[in-house]
C-alpha cells in the first residue's frame, strides 16, 4: 500500500495510525502541503486526487480518498484487530465521536481555510489564531462531553482497545498543542490521548516519526 501523506496533516495522521493498528505494511509518498505553494496542487498529484487533499491511499492500483472512508475500507478488508465494536449502537457511538472531530472541528481549521482567512478575507495572524482556538476549544469540549462519565468509555474512547475514534482524537490534540490551544477543560480527552501515545502504533504514526518531518 502507498499512502500519500504529509507529516503534519491530521487527516493523514489518522490513516497512519489505523494502518499501524491493523499491522498493514505501507509506504509513504510525501506531499508537502506548504512547499512551492503546496505540492498537492501540482498536476501530478491532482491526477492522483482531484480534490488536491491528503491522504490518498493506493492499494494495488485502487485509489481511495477521505480519511474516514479509507479507515473503514481497511476495517472491512482486515477486520482484525477491529477498529469498530461489534455492537450496532456502539459502532454508531464510535463513529459519532470520530465525526465530531473529522467533520465538526477539522474542516473549518484546515490549512486551506486558514490560508483563506489571512489571504482573501484579510484577517491578521492573531485573528486567524482566535478563530482556530475557538473551534478547537468548543469542539473538544463537545467530545469531552461525549466521553466523560459515559459507561462505554474505558482506557480509550470506547472500551480498552484503541479504535476509530482514537485514530481521530490523537491527531486533533496534536494540532491543538501545536497552536497552544486550551486543553485543561478536557481531562478525559487528555487521559485517553496519553494512553494512546504510549502505544507503538501511535508513536510510529506521529508527525515527528515521519521521513518528511521538518
Amino acid at each position: 500500500m502507498k499512502l500519500y501523506t504529509y507529516f503534519r496533516s491530521s487527516a493523514a495522521y489518522r490513516v497512519r495510525i489505523a494502518l499501524n493498528l491493523k499491522g498493514l505494511p505501507w509506504e509513504a509518498a510525501a506531499v508537502h502541503l506548504a512547499r512551492d505553494g503546496g505540492e498537492q496542487h501540482s498536476d501530478a498529484y491532482r491526477a492522483v486526487n482531484p480534490a488536491a487533499l491528503v491522504p490518498t491511499l493506493d492499494d494495488r492500483g485502487v485509489t481511495l480518498t477521505q480519511s474516514l472512508a479509507i479507515i473503514e475500507y481497511l476495517e472491512e478488508m482486515r477486520p482484525q484487530p477491529a477498529l469498530l465494536p461489534s455492537n450496532l449502537i456502539a459502532r454508531a457511538r464510535v463513529r459519532a465521536v470520530a465525526q465530531a472531530i473529522a467533520c465538526d472541528i477539522h474542516p473549518i481549521n484546515n490549512l486551506r481555510v486558514l490560508k483563506y482567512l489571512t489571504g482573501e478575507m484579510g484577517l491578521s495572524e492573531d485573528q486567524k489564531m482566535q478563530w482556530y482556538r475557538h473551534w478547537v476549544d468548543t469542539g473538544l469540549a463537545a467530545v469531552e462531553a461525549m466521553l466523560a462519565d459515559h459507561p462505554d468509555t474505558g482506557q480509550f474512547c470506547h472500551g480498552d482497545t484503541p479504535g476509530l475514534a482514537d485514530c481521530c482524537l490523537v491527531p486533533q490534540v496534536y494540532n491543538a498543542r501545536r497552536f497552544n490551544c486550551r486543553l485543561d477543560h478536557v481531562p478525559t480527552v487528555m487521559r485517553i490521548v496519553e494512553a494512546c501515545e504510549g502505544l507503538p502504533a501511535f508513536q510510529a504514526a506521529s508527525p515527528g516519526a515521519q521521513a518528511d518531518a521538518e
